[in-house]
C-alpha cells in the first residue's frame, strides 16, 4: 500500500527541484515530468490490481461457480443443436430436393422427393434419373433400409454401414436419416463470439462413430447453422459442410443449400439443394413410413 504523506512529500520535492532547475536542465523537464505522470499512473493501476487479482482468483477457486457456468453453457448448447437437427424436419415435412454429385470424373444429378416425421421417421425417393428412379430409404428409429425396384429387393442397413456413402454421393446414410442423435452421442461445449455460436462435439465413450470431434457453427443472427467440421481421431479435418442462401419456406429462414466438401478428395463434392420445403403436410401419416409403402411404386 503506497503511503500518501510520502506520496505528497514527493510531489513537493518535485515541485521544490523544479523551482530552482537551471535554464539547461529546465529545457529537459518535459520529460521528467511526462516520467513522473507515467509513474503516478503506474502506483494507482499497482494499488488498485490487487483487489481485482483476489476477485478474479475468488471466481476461479470457487467450484460452485465454475460448475454452475458449465452446467449452463453446456444446456445451451444442447438446445441449439437439438434446433438445429430439428430445423428440415419439425413436427413433420415434406420436401423436393436436388443432389449434384461432383466428382473428377463425372457429374450427376438426383431429384428426390423426402418425408419426415419428427427426428424417428424418414423416407427418401429417388424421382430421377430414370435409371435411378424409384430407388427409396426409410428409416424408423435406429432401423434403416434400403429399397432397389429393378431387383424388387428390400435390404435392411446395419449399423457398421451408416457412415457408407449414400447413392455414390459424399453423404453418409446416417447424414441422410439422422440416426445419430448428436445430443445423446456426444459431449458438447461451446464458445460464444458476436455473431456466432461455436459448439465442439466429441464422442462419449460407448458411442460407435469414425469421427474424434465435429465443430458445428451457428450464426447468431438468424440461428442457423453455417457448417460443420468433420475431424478424425487424430484431429485432422476429414470433411466440411457448408449452409448456405437462406430462403423462407413455410415462415422459416433456412439455408436451402448444403455443401459437403471431402477435404481428402480432392475434386470430390455433393451439393444438395431444397427446391421446395413444407411443414406439417396433411398428407404425411404413419402409413408413408412403413415397409409396404417403401416397395410401392409409384
Amino acid at each position: 500500500m503506497v503511503n500518501t504523506s510520502e506520496l505528497r512529500h514527493a510531489e513537493a520535492q518535485e515541485a521544490m527541484k523544479a523551482y530552482h532547475d537551471t535554464p539547461a536542465q529546465a529545457e529537459r523537464k518535459p520529460i521528467a515530468s511526462l516520467a513522473f505522470i507515467m509513474l503516478l499512473l503506474f502506483i494507482s493501476l499497482m494499488v488498485s490490481r490487487p483487489s481485482q487479482i483476489a476477485a478474479e482468483q475468488s471466481n476461479l477457486q470457487d467450484p460452485d461457480t465454475r460448475l454452475t457456468n458449465n452446467t449452463t453453457n453446456n444446456a445451451q448448447a444442447i438446445k441449439i443443436i437439438t434446433e438445429m437437427e430439428a430445423l428440415y424436419q419439425g413436427q413433420s415435412s415434406q420436401a423436393t430436393i436436388t443432389m449434384d454429385v461432383v466428382t473428377p470424373q463425372f457429374q450427376r444429378t438426383l431429384k428426390m422427393q423426402s418425408s419426415s416425421m419428427g427426428t424417428q421417421h424418414s423416407f427418401i425417393r429417388i424421382l430421377s434419373p430414370r435409371k435411378e428412379r424409384g430407388i427409396a430409404t426409410l428409416k424408423i428409429s435406429e432401423e434403416m433400409w434400403n429399397y432397389f425396384p429393378r431387383i424388387n429387393k428390400v435390404v435392411k442397413v446395419p449399423p457398421s454401414m451408416m457412415m457408407g456413402a449414400w447413392m455414390g454421393s459424399d453423404f453418409t446414410n446416417d447424414d441422410l436419416v439422422k440416426q445419430t442423435t448428436l445430443t445423446d452421442e456426444y459431449n458438447l461445449t461451446m464458445e460464444t463470439t458476436q455473431t456466432q455460436y461455436i459448439i465442439s462435439l466429441v464422442p462419449k465413450q460407448q458411442t460407435v462413430t469414425v469421427w474424434g470431434k465435429i465443430d458445428y457453427v451457428v450464426q447468431r443472427e438468424h440461428m442457423t447453422p453455417a457448417s460443420q467440421s468433420f475431424y478424425d481421431e487424430d484431429g485432422t479435418l476429414i470433411r466440411k459442410m457448408e449452409f448456405s442462401q437462406l430462403k423462407d419456406f413455410s415462415g422459416r429462414l433456412i439455408p436451402s443449400i448444403l455443401t459437403m466438401t471431402p477435404i481428402n478428395k480432392p475434386g470430390h463434392q455433393t451439393i444438395i439443394t431444397y427446391n421446395q420445403l413444407e411443414f406439417q403436410p396433411h398428407r404425411i401419416d404413419d402409413s408413408v413410413f412403413t415397409l409396404r409403402h417403401l416397395k410401392s411404386r409409384f
